[in-house]
């Protein structure tokens, strides 16, 4: 009896064993990764998207083994899922792709952007970088609902992408692209004193620091030339800025940057040439940097009409009141050269 007994008391002890296993397992395996491949896919969780929504894509690109079970994990962890891309790989276990969404752990290019680019420049060099393509870029710095949601008045975001240091994610969306520059513009512009705040004041700014950001070499000068634009402008004189003839030649008539400026180019037909009309150009011919939307939002107090670059290798100009001074300033230049040769 005792023998018998003993021996239905272990099979008892054996069927619930295997009842705990299997439940273990059954509570284990769906969280499981779904092959050792170790390829990697980018995954994309578009924003506002629901846990419901992720999970299922998620389960339909065969990246976990169940929906539910990624579901549950989110709801009892009370984790919140972060729009992006993200590089998982079906050899991840559920929790560590959840886990990987939930910390907004994106893969993302670091890109340099430099002052004074044009929006073509600064889409070629997003291209180069392997952000994404220059056309999409710049169809992206076009859109009237991109430019309205951020208050810009204007055709194009030129002038507003601000020149910084970007981690773009991985597969990132033109339009967010666009958006994250322009945001740091707004984020940026809030630092300098005197900023305005209306549309149109503030584009006349962004317009009169993109044609500073062309002209200065050194930036303790770039609220002086601020001011000579200003003087100018005060006086209804053109600006007889280079840099604005620059921009016609190679942003509208799409021709290689020139050597140098010939007569003939100053009388190029375009609103942009500030050797013909006089005020400033109806855009922005740059995308400016601090140091010169602080020197058109600020420039210095002076009478100056004319400067010139007198110091090339240290970027230094000569400020002049006349006509004559600016004529004298360029003959020492020449002179200057002709000794050092």
């Amino acid at each position: 009896m005792k023998t018998r007994k003993s021996r239905k008391n272990i099979a008892f002890a054996i069927i619930a064993l295997a009842l705990i296993v299997s439940a273990a397992v059954a509570a284990i395996l769906p969280g499981m990764p779904v092959s050792s491949a170790e390829s990697a896919v980018l995954f994309r969780v578009p924003e506002g998207s629901s846990v419901l929504e992720i999970a299922d894509s998620l389960e339909g690109a065969r990246l976990i083994r169940s929906a539910l079970y990624a579901r549950l994990y989110v709801r009892f962890s009370r984790d919140t899922l972060k729009a992006g891309y993200y590089r998982v790989s079906p050899s991840m276990s559920t929790w560590a792709i959840v886990q990987r969404i939930a910390e907004g752990k994106q893969d993302s290019v670091r890109v340099t952007i430099p002052e004074g680019l044009t929006i073509s420049k600064v889409a070629e060099h997003l291209e180069r970088a392997g952000v994404l393509s220059a056309r999409d870029f710049i169809a992206a710095a076009e859109k009237p609902n991109v430019l309205a949601s951020r208050g810009i008045a204007s055709k194009t975001a030129e002038g507003f992408l601000f020149p910084d240091t970007y981690f773009f994610p991985v597969g990132v969306d033109a339009n967010a692209a666009v958006a994250m520059m322009v945001d740091n513009f707004f984020a940026k512009i809030k630092d300098v004193p005197n900023a305005p705040k209306s549309g149109s004041e503030l584009y006349a700014k962004v317009i009169l620091a993109s044609i500073v950001e062309r002209e200065y070499r050194a930036a303790d000068e770039a609220p002086i030339i601020a001011s000579v634009f200003e003087n100018r402008i005060k006086i209804g004189m053109g600006l007889q800025s280079c840099a604005t003839i620059e921009y016609i030649i190679t942003e509208i008539q799409k021709k290689p940057h020139p050597a140098r400026l010939m007569d003939v180019d100053l009388e190029i037909e375009s609103d942009y040439n500030t050797y013909k009309w006089a005020g400033l150009p109806p855009g922005p011919i740059s995308n400016p940097g601090l140091v010169a939307l602080n020197a058109a939002i600020n420039p210095e107090n002076t009478k100056y009409l004319y400067f010139r670059l007198t110091d090339p290798e240290a970027g230094r100009h000569s400020f002049t009141h006349s006509l004559d001074e600016h004529v004298r300033a360029g003959r020492q230049l020449v002179l200057k050269k002709a000794a050092g040769n």
